[in-house]
C-alpha cells in the first residue's frame, strides 16, 4: 500500500507542478482571476476545491501535533491547492512502516 500511494502522489505532486509552471508562463493568476471569475462554473469549481481544502484542513489539524505545523499546512492549502495535499502525503507515507494500514495513515 504504502509505495504505491508513494508513487501516486508523487506523481500528483509533479503533474501539477508542471501544470501550474505551465500556467503561469501562459498568464499570471491574477489576470486569470478577471477572465473567468464570471463563469459560473468556474466559480462553482473554485468553491468546490476550496470546500475540499477545509476538508483536508479538518484532517491535517487533526493529523498534527505542533501548533506551528498546523499553522503552516493550512496556510500553504488555499495558496498550494493539491500541491500541498500531495506534499503532506508524501511527509505523512515517508514516516510509515512499508506494511502499514490505511488506519495508520489516516490516524495520529
Amino acid at each position: 500500500m504504502r509505495r504505491g500511494l508513494i508513487a501516486l502522489y508523487a506523481a500528483v505532486l509533479l503533474g501539477l507542478l508542471a501544470l501550474t509552471v505551465q500556467a503561469s508562463l501562459d498568464r499570471g493568476v491574477l489576470t486569470a482571476l478577471r477572465e473567468l471569475w464570471p463563469d459560473p462554473w468556474f466559480r462553482a469549481t473554485l468553491a468546490d476545491a476550496y470546500l475540499g481544502f477545509l476538508t483536508i484542513g479538518l484532517w491535517i489539524a487533526y493529523k498534527e501535533t505542533s501548533r506551528p505545523a498546523r499553522i503552516a499546512w493550512l496556510v500553504a492549502l488555499p495558496l498550494l491547492g493539491n500541491i500541498a495535499v500531495a506534499a503532506y502525503l508524501l511527509k505523512e507515507l515517508r514516516k510509515l512502516p512499508d506494511r502499514a494500514t490505511p488506519e495508520a495513515l489516516l490516524t495520529r
